[in-house]
């Protein structure tokens, strides 16, 4: 599981709660907080590093990776999640992701900036003069690529403000879908 989660004010109810369902669909849920680490007498940078490792070989361990994609402090995706995502797809890992928002990437992100204007050719650009990504995708190309490109989907959920971070309804679709896509490959012999 990744994603902005390990934020929130108790993620360790979080991951109960999401391991719980992992559980329910036959997955061992492996959230970034399982790494235990002895972080005494270290360092920041240090302590970074070692989190970051941390993460790296729980995804390693992993069949497949689960990312909660919900917009986070800006218009895209945890960029930490968006690393671990391109990380299991590099792997060779299933990308699964879920978003708590409907709103698309480029709206979302006109709806950021500080201004927006047309260029000629009808691209748009924000107050930098650079262009806006006009997909129509719920984030970044790469990472919908990452997605897609694995065998994974992505499931969009509209939840009531301030749940943005806690429904777990689009992630509980995921691993039914996840359960459904492996259930299919095995039986195929893939």
């Amino acid at each position: 599981m990744a994603g902005p989660d390990v934020f929130l004010p108790d993620p360790l109810a979080a991951a109960a709660a999401k391991k719980e369902l992992c559980t329910a669909y036959g997955f061992e849920g492996v959230f970034p907080l399982d790494a235990e680490l002895d972080l005494t007498g270290v360092g920041p940078h240090e302590a970074a590093l070692r989190i970051s490792r941390a993460n790296e070989d729980l995804i390693r361990g992993c069949e497949l990776m689960v990312a909660h994609v919900t917009p986070f402090r800006g218009p895209s995706a945890d960029v930490g999640t968006a690393y671990e995502m391109g990380f299991a797809r590099a792997l060779g890992k299933r990308v699964f992701a879920y978003t708590n928002v409907e709103v698309d990437f480029p709206t979302r992100t006109e709806r950021f900036v500080q201004r927006v204007r047309e260029r000629p050719t009808g691209e748009r650009e924000d107050e930098n003069g650079l262009q806006i990504e006009a997909f129509g995708l719920d984030d970044n190309l790469m990472l919908i690529g990452a997605i897609e490109d694995s065998g994974g989907a992505l499931f969009r959920a509209t939840v009531p403000a301030g749940r943005e971070f806690l429904d777990l309804e689009a992630f509980e679709r995921c691993l039914s879908h996840a359960r459904r896509v492996l259930a299919t490959t095995l039986a195929q012999g893939s």
